[in-house]
């Protein structure tokens, strides 16, 4: 499980060894999992796996996760939040265990029902942090400033566009191929599970990406990656992340200005302009309605400021 072995090392039997390296390597190919997700999965497997060994005395195998208890699973539960973990991070784990138990229940390898005995705190409602308009269109325009290189800038610029103006997810972005390129008022995007949608598009996106397909200097064959790095590989996440940490620092931007912010905020004033949760829920690929709900908070916040910096009647909030 090498996403694991780079931060926890863990020692495990051959057999399970070599099933979670078939989780791991499914989870991506099949279920076009996300590699932030995979590594978070593998560093949650690997720190219960190091737990299981001082709790047991022996190295886990296969035979060892058949025969875990509900108790074992507390126990395990307990430990991560004395090590600090938050109730976000608990529950992720949770959800990598129950992803691997299920795996292994419909490969034939291990059935044990205990862990759906299992109850985790839940995680605090989080409330997306969106931009305004302004400090939105102000990092595009920025982006395309502080490049090294020109079209180096003009990348930046149609990958902001795309997560602002279409509401991508950044790994949707930097997933897409040559062959993928928006030229008419929609494009169909795969997002999670591989399951696929249809966003409108603007012409500004389209025009963004155009200018730095113009200036990319690298093949613009079908199959190649429409996003590219400087050495002509795909872009990598790690490098946008780091392009919206030099762009918030320049701008004065709080630091919950991030390229998933960019999405927060294209749903945030889709709804502010009058859109409706449905459509939204669709434009954002959310499964469940109850995800795409969580901006209408956002949007109350946003009406409550409002009326308490204009109307003459507005009281002081504490």
């Amino acid at each position: 499980m090498p996403g694991a072995e780079k931060l926890i090392r863990f020692t495990a039997q051959t057999d399970l060894l070599a099933a979670l390296e078939d989780w791991r390597r499914w989870l991506i190919t099949e279920r076009r999992t996300s590699v932030h997700t995979v590594d978070g999965y593998c560093r949650d497997i690997a720190a219960f796996l190091v737990f299981l060994n001082d709790y047991r005395g022996e190295t886990p195998n296969l035979a060892a996760l058949g025969d875990l208890k509900p108790a074992e699973f507390r126990a395990w539960l307990a430990a991560r939040l004395q090590d600090g973990l938050s109730r976000t991070s608990i529950a992720r784990a949770m959800s990598a265990l129950r992803n691997l138990f299920r795996f292994l229940d419909r490969t034939g390898r291990v059935h044990n029902q205990a862990l759906a005995a299992v109850k985790v705190p839940k995680p605090p409602k989080s409330v997306p942090k969106p931009l305004n308009a302004d400090d939105a269109l102000a990092l595009l325009r920025r982006a395309a400033e502080i490049a090294t290189e020109p079209w180096v800038g003009a990348r930046d610029v149609a990958i902001l566009a795309l997560l602002y103006g279409c509401g991508l997810r950044i790994d949707e972005a930097l997933s897409l191929d040559q062959r993928d390129v928006p030229t008419g008022e929609v494009m169909t995007i795969t997002g999670k599970g591989n399951k696929q949608r249809i966003v409108p598009v603007l012409a500004v996106v389209i025009d963004a990406i155009a200018v730095y397909r113009k200036a990319c200097p690298f093949p613009l064959d079908a199959d190649r990656p429409l996003f590219y790095g400087s050495r002509g590989a795909r872009l990598n996440a790690g490098v946008v992340q780091r392009t919206m940490r030099h762009l918030r620092a320049d701008l004065g931007l709080p630091d919950t200005a991030t390229p998933h912010a960019l999405r927060h905020s294209f749903a945030t004033h889709l709804l502010a302009g009058g859109g409706d949760l449905r459509t939204i829920q669709e434009l954002l690929g959310h499964v469940s309605l109850s995800t795409t709900q969580r901006y209408t908070d956002v949007d109350t916040r946003q009406l409550i400021n409002v009326y308490d910096r204009a109307h003459p009647r507005a009281i002081v909030r504490d």
